[in-house]
């Protein structure tokens, strides 16, 4: 069953640019919480250098993992500003990662490009680049972004199902299907990757192609729903949105 080829393209722009805010967490080296680093602080033991820029990057990644941006980003900041020796490529790509949560791509490509020239075999700075080039509407710079982390790290799960999106928004379905096979191989994230296949498929007019892939994907969804929420929330809700517009004219 074909569907008719009208497509919405500044509406595909925005739900790529929206389905891409998946967050890579910050690395975090140690376990002391936050509340333990502070009692330390407080106490007035005088601690290494090398462990205060630990605690720093600790304490960015429990403000990241709660949505708390700007702290992180201003914690971050004192770690790459404390000695050129206690920066690393991964400070500037957390950092980078922030500012892109807070929308200030310009600020997070900068960053993104500091890393790379630290470490110009890190495949994460260059996939999350790529996903601000596409916040920026420059898809091309994006796939060679998503290309450059593959060819590093041929199993990156993030860039495989990020240039599968973009493959898509430029209508190249058959490209965008190959990436989503070769994700869904990797036994994870199946709920997301079943839902961007299957999208893709809808978007390319087979429709009993996406109504399985969306299927598959709430199946998953309800499988792990106690971890991940409602089916209602997050990619649950682009999915059951898809279906009734396939359903909706079938049923009429």
């Amino acid at each position: 069953m074909k569907a008719p080829d009208k497509l919405n393209r500044q509406a595909q722009k925005n739900q790529c640019s929206s389905l891409m805010r998946m967050p890579l967490p910050p690395t975090a080296s140690h376990r002391r919480s936050p509340s333990m680093n502070q009692a330390v602080q407080e106490s007035g033991e005088k601690l290494p250098k090398e462990f205060t820029v630990q605690m720093l990057r600790q304490q960015a990644a429990h403000h990241a993992k709660r949505g708390n941006y700007p702290q992180a980003i201003s914690l971050l900041t004192q770690v790459i500003n404390s000695s050129l020796s206690g920066r690393t490529p991964m400070d500037y790509n957390n950092r980078g990662l922030m500012y892109f949560h807070c929308g200030q791509l310009e600020e997070a490509i900068a960053d993104y490009n500091r890393a790379l020239e630290l470490n110009p075999n890190l495949a994460a700075a260059y996939n999350n680049r790529a996903n601000c080039y596409v916040n920026q509407g420059e898809l091309v710079y994006a796939l060679v972004d998503y290309d450059r982390a593959l060819d590093l790290n041929p199993f990156h799960l993030r860039a495989l199902i990020n240039q599968g999106v973009t493959f898509r928004h430029l209508g190249m379905y058959r490209e965008a299907l190959d990436n989503f096979d070769i994700a869904l191989a990797q036994g994870k994230l199946e709920a997301y990757i079943y839902a961007q296949r299957g999208r893709t498929h809808h978007l390319a007019g087979d429709w009993n192609w996406a109504i399985a892939d969306y299927l598959r994907s709430l199946r998953y969804l309800n499988q792990e729903k106690n971890a991940l929420g409602s089916l209602n929330s997050g990619i649950g809700k682009f999915v059951n949105t898809w279906l009734k517009a396939i359903i909706a004219p079938l049923t009429a």
